[in-house]
């Protein structure tokens, strides 16, 4: 269990430097506008985790430890659903109702295909 508590903490760290980086690049917008930030992240994390689950199910040489600081640390800690809700919250109390609408539809139908896009992606390989 210890082992594999740390191979979650290794694969979050990694996953939250990841995202502190992207983030960083979105810092010029303010917060009412589009969170292009995390919305970036969150894509690349549903196409990272349906990669890795694809990947854990066709090839058995990802072990449990490994594919547990790939998906639950490294996708975990990467992606972020209290900044997204929290964006959506700053967003509906500025009045941005239609970029709440888009931020909201565009990120549930495009983070499933980003999921279906990396089960496919692995699949290739």
């Amino acid at each position: 269990m210890l082992k594999s508590i740390i191979f979650v903490a290794l694969g979050s760290g990694i996953g939250g430097v990841l995202r502190f980086g992207i983030s960083h690049l979105f810092a010029h917008t303010p917060p009412t506008s589009f969170p292009w930030g995390t919305f970036t992240c969150n894509l690349a994390g549903c196409l990272l985790l349906g990669f890795f689950y694809a990947l854990a199910e066709k090839y058995q040489w990802l072990n449990a430890d490994v594919r547990l600081m790939l998906t639950v640390g490294l996708c975990g800690g990467f992606t972020t659903f209290s900044t997204f809700i929290n964006e959506n919250a700053l967003m509906l109390k500025s009045g941005h109702l239609l970029l709440l609408f888009l931020y909201i539809v565009s990120s549930l139908i495009l983070g499933f295909a980003m999921i279906v896009a990396g089960h496919s992606l692995a699949r290739l390989i």
